[in-house]
Parts: C-alpha cells; structure tokens; sequence
C-alpha cells in the first residue's frame, strides 16, 4: 500500500537519460510521480509499474507535446485533477540543437524555443497556482552551461537555455512570497544520448577543459536534483547549481 505521506513529484522527459535517473531517484526517496513523456510507450509504462512497485509508490505516466500548447493544458489539467499537492516540478524535456549562426533557420529557432523556453513557462505558470494555493513548492528547471558560457554552432540551443536561466531568476523572485523555492541545474557533458552528439573533435576540446576529466552521469544530476528539493535545502532559490566537471 502506498503511503499517504509520500510527495508528489512532475518531471518531463522521462523515457530515457536523465529523465529516466530523476524518476528512480525520486521514487527510491519515496515521491509519487506524475512521469511525462510525448508519447504512450508500453515497455516504458512497464518499467514505470516496475519502479513503483519497488518502491512503494504510484507512477503515472502523462503524455503531452511540448510543441503543442493545447496537448500541455490538457496534461497538466489531467495531473491537476488528481486533486493531490504537487511538492516538486522538474522541468527535464528538451531539445538539443547544433548549427552555425547563417544556417539556422527562423523556423528551427522557433521550435527550439517553443519548447525549451516557452514550453517550460507554460508548465511553471499552470503548476505554479496549485503551488500558490498550497504556499508551498519546488521548481527545478534543467538549463544548461551552454546558457552561461557561449560556443559557436549553438544559437539556438544556447540562447534558449540563457533564457531560461534568467526566466528560472525572475520566477523565483515573484514566487518566493508563495514560499515556492525555483532553481535550476546547469549540466556540462553527461553521458546521455542528448550529451553525445558533439563530435569526437568537439568532445576532447572540452575534456581538455575540465577538472575532472570525464563526462558526467545522469545519476549525478539526479542526485542534485534531489537535493534542491530536500530540506537541506529550503534556503536555496533563485540559484543555478552547475554541474560541469570543473570546465575552466
């Protein structure tokens, strides 16, 4: 039997890389799961019925396009109907995005941002009043240090995540009075299939950089993620925890 003291916990992107870790994570720390993905996928709910079994707490999977602002009302209001408190958002999904300045289309700026900016504000906005109502809550959103430090070839990808990093600031300013604390996690190189599309050349130059001289592993982000959301973290907002093996 599940237990009623259990959190609850949204995250996006889950079927694979981090989002996978962040679902195991959280529910071997006891959080009940809203998991979404953008399409139905039945090994995947299997493995999630696995997962919750072992754990001792419920999964449940969403699904909805973040391209599609309507598909994203109509999952949240399927979440929001659940009638429980959302303690935690993790605002995981993303798309990934390599190409010169001249050769990035208006359009594949568009998508990019439609769903790594404006996708993930559409999400905060709609969780953020059942928060309020509770005055209580944590927003985790997955930014990325191509948001902080600029790399030609990705205009698209890390304008978007600089966007979202100055949205992740300025949300935790106005809903700080709501006692909703909202941080973001910047990850550098992890070993997803997300983090492997640079090229072998592209990816030595930044192992070059770095202290510790490996990529990371989505379990380490994971385990950031599960932090900010603790307690021992109740101070901590506004803040953008990056996670990038020491690139100097």
């Amino acid at each position: 039997m599940v237990s009623s003291n259990n959190k609850n916990a949204i995250i996006t992107g889950t079927n694979r890389g981090i989002g996978r870790e962040l679902v195991n994570a959280f529910a071997k720390n006891g959080y009940n799961i809203w998991a979404c993905t953008r399409k139905k996928d039945e090994s995947f709910e299997a493995e999630l019925e696995d997962i919750a079994l072992k754990c001792n707490v419920w999964i449940k999977n969403i699904c909805f396009d973040l391209a599609d602002e309507n598909e994203i009302k109509t999952g949240i209001k399927q979440i929001l109907s659940d009638k429980n408190n959302i303690d935690v958002l993790i605002n995981n999904a993303g798309i990934p995005y390599g190409g010169s300045f001249a050769m990035t289309s208006m359009s594949k700026m568009r998508e990019v941002y439609d769903i790594n900016v404006f996708a993930q504000v559409q999400i905060m906005q709609l969780v953020s009043r059942q928060m309020m109502r509770q005055r209580s809550g944590c927003i985790i959103n997955m930014c990325s240090v191509g948001g902080i430090e600029t790399s030609p070839g990705y205009l698209a990808y890390g304008s978007s995540k600089a966007a979202l990093i100055w949205i992740t600031k300025s949300v935790s300013r106005e809903l700080g009075p709501y006692n909703i604390r909202v941080n973001g996690i910047a990850p550098g190189l992890i070993d997803t299939d997300m983090g492997n599309y640079k090229s072998e050349k592209e990816l030595n130059k930044v192992l070059d950089r770095m202290s510790i001289h490996r990529m990371g592993r989505p379990e380490e982000v994971a385990k950031a993620a599960l932090y900010i959301a603790s307690e021992d973290a109740e101070y901590m907002t506004g803040q953008i925890m990056i996670l990038d093996g020491g690139r100097v």
